[in-house]
């Protein structure tokens, strides 16, 4: 399989090509001249802008015919489609995570090798790792996804998994995988209780609350890259011939409580709150991404630049989020 200088005149299918991870890259695509159709159940409004440049269908790919319909007639399939909570949202409601996941994963998968797609790209997630130091991919099938993140963690293994079984048996050695690690950006989950932690409390700070209240006491490490950055290590990734699973991370870690200060910074009118009882998660979930810049794949936008971007957009666009579809409801 010969790598691609250029998406143009490629016939690509993005799933979930409305959320956070997908609206950057549809317009990157788009601006390489690919011929796009969008899946997802999200409704965006009908004057979106995406929608005069795109083929979208409205569908459920938890549906196998379904899948089969959005599939065909398309050369490459990015699968984003999936379903993303906080924490103690994937532990109150572990079901809605893994068995939707699952269903999204085994469907879309299973329709793109039948299809005869030349390339697929899946998107798994950092809860495919236990707790480490440092999140190594070829580490993940010594361990066991964390306690924290066990059910979302296996339905994204298994999608992997399900990748190595149709090289093995079909020969279709045409799945690309990337383990993002926390991505915020535009498009995101903003609500304060089912959101992840960078959109939950932007959303706080720009609320009437205040004090501020945050879960946890802020020694949480995490790993933070902003949605295009996804978006650019996706497209290079499907453009090679790499087919080994690659981490998609600034592999830094950034402390809850440096979130927040920089965010008080923004908000200098708001007290902060810790509620050091409440769950924080793992301690540190830092990926090792050295993978990705041997293939070139680098961030380019750091976490302060990153928060300004997000917080100007929510700020300009509390109209769109009030009114944007819940899609995790959908499956519930």
């Amino acid at each position: 399989m010969n790598s691609m200088a250029t998406f143009k005149n490629q016939h690509i299918l993005v799933t979930g090509g409305t959320g956070m991870i997908g609206r950057p890259l549809v317009t990157k695509l788009l601006n390489e001249g690919a011929i796009l159709t969008i899946a997802s159940i999200d409704k965006p409004s009908l004057d979106d802008e995406l929608l005069k440049h795109v083929k979208f269908i409205y569908t459920d790919l938890r549906n196998f015919e379904d899948c089969k319909k959005v599939v065909y007639g398309n050369e490459i399939v990015f699968h984003l489609a999936g379903i993303k909570g906080s924490p103690k949202l994937t532990q109150s409601q572990p079901a809605t995570f893994f068995t939707n996941t699952m269903m999204f994963n085994l469907n879309m998968m299973e329709a793109a090798r039948l299809a005869g797609a030349q390339k697929y790209l899946f998107t798994s997630s950092v809860g495919v790792y236990a707790p480490a130091s440092l999140l190594r991919e070829d580490d993940v099938w010594k361990t066991f996804p964390s306690e924290n993140d066990k059910f979302a963690g296996y339905a994204k293994r298994m999608g992997e998994l399900q990748a190595q079984a149709y090289s093995i048996e079909h020969a279709w050695n045409a799945v690309h995988i990337v383990r993002p690690a926390n991505v915020y950006g535009p498009y995101d989950n903003f609500d304060p209780q089912t959101g992840m932690v960078i959109p939950a409390l932007i959303a706080r700070f720009a609320s009437d609350e205040n004090p501020v209240k945050i879960w946890g006491d802020g020694s949480a490490v995490r790993d933070f890259i902003f949605s295009e950055d996804v978006a650019d290590g996706m497209i290079s990734l499907v453009k090679s011939n790499f087919l080994e699973p690659v981490n998609l991370g600034s592999g830094e870690g950034i402390s809850i409580s440096e979130v927040v200060q920089i965010l008080s910074s923004l908000f200098p009118e708001k007290r902060v709150i810790w509620d050091a009882k409440s769950p924080k998660g793992d301690d540190t979930r830092i990926l090792e991404t050295i993978r990705a810049r041997n293939l070139g794949i680098i961030p380019k936008v750091n976490l302060i630049d990153g928060i300004y971007r997000v917080v100007n957009w929510y700020q300009n666009n509390k109209s769109f989020i009030s009114t944007k579809y819940n899609a995790f409801n959908e499956y519930k």
